[in-house]
């Protein structure tokens, strides 16, 4: 009986026919892409994690908008071995490079050698040992933008001749934290590209078979380059945007490229012509691609409602990346294969039983007896898997959420040697400022009453008035230590507690430390949507790929788990530095929960990923023999190898990520390669089998008034085995049978 032909199938025939006209429209995309995409980088910003419509952000908008910038943007340590800072020689260096600064780019600057400055200011410029100053500098930029697009012109006027320079500061800090996770990335796909084509001919047993999911993967980079470059012109594009969802890209783009060619060459198998054998792979694995690629883009899209800019930069470059993806595999893939043909099977290798294709005897391989081995004793394998993942999970009880700073960056790193010297080598110690901006004409004694029961708080140095406009007074209150240590934070709550002085109409607390409190908060308030948008939609999407109401939940349920095992990994390996000596890092003490925000939604709809593409092979098993322990146990060794492969691959992308000197990087990377190897291991291997075996034919259950609707778009991988080879749906197509002619 012929198969019936769907939307995906035609899309597969429709891309062979047309295989030229794709192959010579992707071949200018490639050269447009080269020429403009590559461009991305000048076009993104380098900031965006802080909440815009935070109170921090809105004391400094106001105090930016009234009174103009004057926080210190830029620490200028100059030091010398031989000489101490008032040697003549030393005093001439430091006048030169003071007569040097760009009056354009620099607004504002401190130096010791200043007459007007005070006894005790200009003591607090110069180092204990008398053998190194610093510069406070100020910048013009009106934006924070501005002001890091400034840096370099700064930096390059700021050298000494015979005095070591190390430049700190917040936007030094931001500026190396972007420019090494600009070239991390580059330098990890060079190293991936090649280990990526090395393992797939490994995995297909085969040159060209592994080329050709390599080729997507490269046209994903590109393609991913250019789809961000485009969303600059309609918002904001954070720089680590391009580290997240280009490295992303190229996993998924290779992970579905892996599935296709894997079908492909199955059906090939089958004595298939190239053109029926397009068909049914679009038709099938091309299916199961787009579902799995939607679940990946509605976790991007779980990122939207978060309000950093940074955070949704990420999901929109994600949502547009993995379109992308799926462009090139439904599209551009078949056409590649049309092209390719028999000749997929060329330049093969002899490593019989280690490639993902071929013939599957249901009583023999290791998924078998795994899935025989699981389902023998279902409850004793699930309940030991759940002590496992809740093991892992605890880590998550010791979590201290912290800031992104200066410690992010390796120990050499200059802007960090910079901004810690501030702490040990001058006396005024690593002070930071919270700016508090008084909105209002309070008197002048109400004022000074305000800032003298700020100046008692705990954990405050010092609290004085920096300057006063029109309406405005600004507040500054000094302390000592790290933005994210408790006592900082618990001042950020006194300075906010505190009733303002009579007469003002707003007080607002501003500065980096009260920026994360406030991003921590707009976290926790905008995790419940976010978390009922991902599992609503993922529920909906899922109950369409596997006609069943139980599976879906289940999904659920196994994600959470898996999920949380691999976030206290996380915190236990790179917070409490269980990590450190692996992987060369010093240990912060805390985490940015920027990183494990996005660990959890990418994390999540990875595993979602996974889960489609096994499930749909379950349930096309499922519904011609309708024995379930069955349909587990083929279901799991016809996909086995295939996805324990693209776990695999897509384990050696993020892993690269993992390599980069920046810690945010090694936390991403190396994040998501443990929910991938816990998700591929623990949950795929042994909970997905023990549960499907517990439940029986619950599994499959559906309501009567739902069937209807799955009936009509429901997207397991059907087709008849022993469907004829010369499938009547295009006959003259199936006369291009032989190599040559395909």
């Amino acid at each position: 009986m012929p198969a019936r032909t769907g939307l995906f199938g035609r899309i597969g025939r429709g891309a062979h026919r047309g295989r030229r006209w794709v192959l010579a429209l992707t071949g200018l995309f490639t050269a447009f892409s080269l020429v403009w995409g590559l461009g991305v980088f000048s076009d993104v910003s380098d900031s965006g994690f802080e909440d815009p419509g935070s109170e921090s952000s809105e004391a400094m908008d106001i105090l930016q908008e009234e009174l103009g910038h004057a926080d210190i943007d830029v620490i200028a340590v100059f030091r010398s071995a031989e000489m101490e800072v008032d040697n003549p020689s030393f005093a001439a260096a430091m006048e030169r490079v003071a007569d040097d600064l760009p009056e354009d780019v620099v607004a504002d600057y401190d130096i010791y050698l200043d007459e007007e400055l005070s006894e005790l200011e200009r003591g607090m410029l110069v180092s204990e040992d008398m053998q190194a100053t610093y510069l406070p500098i100020t910048l013009s930029g009106e934006t924070h933008q501005e002001r890091l697009d400034q840096f370099e012109d700064a930096e390059a006027a700021l050298e000494a001749g015979p005095l070591e320079t190390e430049l700190g500061g917040p936007v030094a800090v931001e500026h190396e934290l972007s420019d090494t996770a600009e070239s991390d990335i580059v330098r990890a796909e060079l190293i991936t590209l090649p280990l990526l084509l090395l393992l797939l001919v490994l995995i297909f047993g085969g040159l060209v078979a592994g080329l050709v999911p390599l080729v997507v993967g490269g046209l994903a980079i590109l393609g991913s380059l250019t789809v961000l470059r485009a969303l600059t012109h309609v918002t904001e594009v954070s720089v680590f945007a391009i580290n997240v969802a280009t490295l992303l890209g190229l996993g998924l783009a290779i992970d579905y490229g892996l599935f296709m060619v894997s079908r492909f060459r199955e059906e090939l198998g089958k004595g298939r012509a190239v053109p029926v054998a397009i068909g049914r792979t679009v038709d099938t694995a091309g299916r199961t691609v787009a579902f799995s690629g939607v679940t990946v883009g509605i976790a991007f899209a779980g990122l939207l409602f978060f309000p950093q800019p940074i955070l949704q930069s990420i999901g929109w470059g994600g949502i547009a990346v993995v379109v992308f993806d799926l462009v090139a595999a439904l599209v551009f893939l078949p056409a590649l294969m049309s092209v390719v043909g028999h000749r997929i099977d060329r330049l093969g290798m002899p490593l019989p039983g280690r490639t993902v294709t071929g013939r599957i005897d249901e009583n023999k391989g290791t998924w078998a007896r795994l899935a025989r081995t699981v389902m023998r004793g279902p409850a004793v394998s699930l309940v030991a898997v759940i002590c496992v993942l809740i093991t892992f999970s605890s880590g998550l009880l010791s979590a201290d959420l912290g800031s992104t700073d200066q410690r992010y960056l390796p120990a050499d790193a200059e802007s960090r040697a910079g901004t810690e010297a501030m702490g040990e080598e001058f006396p005024a110690g690593q002070v930071g400022r919270i700016h508090v901006a008084v909105a209002g004409e309070p008197s002048e004694g109400a004022v000074e009453d305000y800032v003298d029961r700020l100046d008692e708080l705990p954990a405050a140095m010092r609290a004085t008035v920096e300057r006063t406009g029109e309406a405005i007074t600004h507040i500054e209150v000094a302390y000592q230590g790290h933005t994210d240590d408790p006592e900082v934070s618990g001042l950020v709550d006194d300075v906010r507690a505190e009733p303002g002085p009579e007469g003002a109409e707003e007080v607002l607390v501003g500065g980096v430390a009260a920026q994360q409190l406030d991003n921590l908060d707009a976290i926790v308030d905008s995790a419940p949507i976010t978390v009922a948008f991902i599992i609503g939609a993922t529920l909906v999407l899922l109950f369409l790929a596997f006609g069943s109401v139980v599976l879906p939940v289940k999904a659920i349920l196994m994600g959470a788990l898996s999920l949380g095992a691999s976030l206290g990994v996380v915190i236990w390996g790179f917070q409490e530095g269980n990590f450190a000596g692996l992987l060369g890092f010093d240990a912060v003490g805390t985490i940015d929960p920027t990183y494990l925000v996005l660990i959890m939604i990418v994390s999540f709809g990875l595993a979602m990923d996974y889960e489609l593409f096994l499930l749909s092979r379950v349930r096309e098993e499922y519904l011609r023999s309708g024995d379930n322990a069955r349909s587990v146990q083929l279901g799991l060794q016809r996909t086995g190898k295939i996805i324990t492969s693209a776990a695999i691959l897509l384990g050696v992308v993020l892993l690269a990520m993992g390599t980069s000197s920046l810690l945010f990087l090694k936390i991403i990377g190396v994040g998501l390669a443990l929910a991938v190897l816990v998700d591929a291991t623990l949950v795929r291997a042994v909970m997905v089998p023990a549960t499907m075996r517990l439940l029986g034919n619950l599994n499959w259950w559906l309501p009567r008034p739902l069937r209807w609707l799955h009936d009509r778009i429901g997207i397991s991988e059907g087709g008849d085995e022993d469907e004829d080879a010369s499938d009547p749906v295009d006959r003259k197509a199936g006369r291009e049978k032989a190599p040559a002619n395909a």
